[in-house]
Parts: C-alpha cells; structure tokens; sequence
C-alpha cells in the first residue's frame, strides 16, 4: 500500500504574531514542529505500511525551513519526503493551498512510479483551524474523503475508517485511491531514536520548485490566487469578568449568584 501523508510545520508558541500589512502569519524568529494532527496522520501510514507493506511519503509545502519537519517524519517511518517550495506558493489560502498539493501529489507519483492508495492529512492545522486542505485536495483529485478519523484499519485488503461522530463512532468502509483526515488517535505517535535520527539526515529532501511544477495554472497560486482576502486581523482581550462571593453562607450566596447573573441577562 502506497501512502502520501501530506504535513504542515506551525508554529511551536501561542504568541503567534501577524504581518499588519499582508496579514500573513509571521514566521521568522519562531520555534516551529510539525503540525500535531499530521503526527496522528503519519502513525496511521506507518503502521499501515508495517502490516501490508507499501511506501509512506511525507509531503509539505513551505518555505526551506520545513525541510526541518520533513525530517521529523522521516525519522518516525516515513520513506521519502517532498518539499513544495517557492515564492509563487507564499500566502496562498486553503483552495490555492488544496490545488497545488494535488499537483504535487501527481507528480510525485510520476517521479516515484507508482500511485498512492490513501492521501493522509490531519483534521487542521493549529495555526489556521480551517479543516479545508484535506478535503479540498480530495476534490481536486476527484477521490472519496473520510473526515475526522478516530483510526485507520486494514482488514483483508479494504480499509475501514472509524470515524467521530456526535453521539459516538461510525466505521465505514471506503474504495481507494481515498483520502482520510485524521483526529487525535487511540494511540500516541511514536518517537524518533538516536538511530532513526541518524538514518533519516542520510536521506535526501527532494524539493519540488514553481520550474517542477511548471503544469500549474498560477492564477491559481499564492495571494493573487487566493480569493480569500483577509480585511482585518486583531489580538483577542482577555478579560476576567469573574466574581467572588465571600462571607456568604451557602443560600446567601445562591440567591446573590441569581440576583448577578440576572442583571447580566445570563438567565
């Protein structure tokens, strides 16, 4: 079984900082780590492959620096690893973002010989939260999408994904080529050893340029492709509202809470 596990470095801090003029996030100067829902993502791959054999193929779209989380991955199970970079890519929203990685998966596929049965991708990335890539690029690729997996299986050569769901799970077979998002697993993700780590730095990092992917439609790309258009961004106030109530005894302090959450139309 052939998997493409698509991942995404973050930012490793809740002091995330926005370019007031593009409205970008700022990444310079910030510790980064690969998105922690992609992690979930490329342990699923990984034990997939263990079971059945196959290929586990990590790819990411990002500036130089993401080779640095490309790594990561290679150190925890991932074969091989695909950089999507280039300045026609920079600030590209969710459906410039879906579009171009489905066209990278396609070449990916013809420089590797071979076609993915599963595209794998975290539910979201925890700088974004938009839950869009994933089931974008299954659009673009015209393939069946199960989102908010709980976990992967393999029985008998089919896959079956559990999936979240309001009141519990439901596990639901799907045809491949296919692709999952996936939640936060039953099981952790494994970590790199001092060995993994030494065997992934002999591994190279292939990266696909705006020349390798000259197929691309760049209207499409970056911020001039991208029809979402950030108007305004601002840093949330926290304020503490919170009232505390002492020298009451325990009625008192019933009948008082009423009387304050009356006046503030909480009831």
């Amino acid at each position: 079984m052939n998997i493409c596990v698509c991942i995404k470095q973050v930012p490793d801090t809740n002091e995330i900082k926005i370019d007031p003029v593009t409205h970008n996030l700022v990444r310079a100067g910030v510790p980064s780590i690969v998105n922690p829902f992609d992690t979930y993502a490329l342990e699923v791959g990984v034990r997939l492959v263990e079971k059945v054999g196959g290929k586990v193929i990590v790819l990411s779209m990002g500036p130089k620096q993401a080779e640095e989380a490309i790594m990561t991955c290679l150190s925890v199970g991932a074969d091989e690893g695909y950089l999507i970079s280039g300045k026609s890519f920079g600030g590209s929203d969710t459906l410039a973002t879906g579009y171009i990685i489905s066209e990278a998966i396609k070449l990916v596929e013809e420089r590797e010989n071979l076609k993915f049965d599963l595209i794998l991708c975290g539910k979201q990335a925890i700088d974004g939260d938009t839950s869009q890539v994933g089931p974008q690029v299954a659009e673009c690729l015209d393939i069946p999408q199960v989102t908010y997996a709980l976990d992967v299986l393999e029985e008998n050569g089919e896959i079956h994904v559990k999936r979240e769901g309001e009141n519990g799970y439901d596990v639901i077979g799907v045809n491949l080529p296919a692709l999952v998002t996936v939640v936060r697993l039953p099981y952790e993700p494994r970590y790199p050893t001092l060995k993994s780590k030494l065997a992934a730095k002999k591994k190279e990092i292939k990266v696909l340029s705006e020349e390798d992917l000259s197929m691309l439609d760049y209207s499409k790309c970056g911020i001039k492709g991208s029809p979402t258009k950030v108007k305004k961004t601002y840093t949330p106030v926290n304020t503490k509202d919170g009232v505390i109530l002492k020298g009451l005894a325990a009625d008192e302090s019933a009948v008082k809470l009423a009387d304050i959450m009356h006046e503030a139309k909480l009831v």
